[in-house]
């Protein structure tokens, strides 16, 4: 797995009447390995290591079977924040699904911290199911029908999250305001990110 390590998993702490969790990753990567432009979420995850943040992505050479593996779905469990990267295909991977379904009960459950990224598609058509997602889920209606709205609910409300769309900006300056935002939400002091990006490839 492509993981960093921590010390701490995601308990609630008794100190406070509030619950107050601690958590094994600070982020959790959601993509569709086959088209997300490797570059893009490569770099990504290279500077999210670069920048001390303790990250979560699923190793793709590993075998994926019919059925998600429950360590994955532990693993979003244990994380703070997750990025999803939404695709032109990313509807077709049930695999997918079944993480966004996820973080989307965690977003409710343990106050999981959401940030939407829009690769190459519309995020009014990720949002309001056409193209593509239309497409996907007329599959999935065949053999995961018991599972389609519970899917289609997640990628809906995910969404409806602003953040940022990849056909607008230079995938450098994106990755650099993620690092920004998430490095706000862990209450660590920023660092210069834009150094560690100089002579990155926009994502073609």
């Amino acid at each position: 797995m492509g993981t960093e390590n921590a010390s701490s998993s995601c308990f609630p702490s008794s100190s406070t009447s509030t619950p107050r969790w601690t958590y094994e990753y600070d982020v959790f990567l959601n993509f569709r390995g086959s088209n997300t432009c490797k570059k893009f979420t490569s770099h990504l995850y290279e500077s999210l290591k670069r920048n001390g943040i303790t990250t979560f992505r699923d190793d793709e050479s590993l075998d994926r079977g019919a059925f998600i593996k429950p360590e994955l779905l532990k693993a979003i469990e244990e994380s703070k924040i997750a990025v999803v990267i939404f695709s032109r295909d990313y509807a077709s991977s049930s695999w997918c699904l079944t993480e966004l379904a996820k973080v989307y009960e965690c977003m409710g459950k343990k106050k999981l911290i959401v940030l939407p990224v829009f690769h190459d598609v519309d995020p009014s058509d990720v949002r309001k199911l056409r193209g593509t997602f239309k497409d996907a889920f007329a599959k999935h209606l065949i053999d995961n029908t018991e599972n389609v709205q519970t899917w289609k609910d997640a990628v809906t409300e995910v969404a409806g999250i602003s953040r940022w769309d990849l056909r607008d900006e230079l995938e450098s300056r994106v990755i650099e305001k993620i690092i920004q935002v998430i490095n706000n939400e862990l209450d660590r002091e920023v660092p210069s990110v834009s150094e560690h990006l100089v002579g990155m490839e926009s994502c073609v």
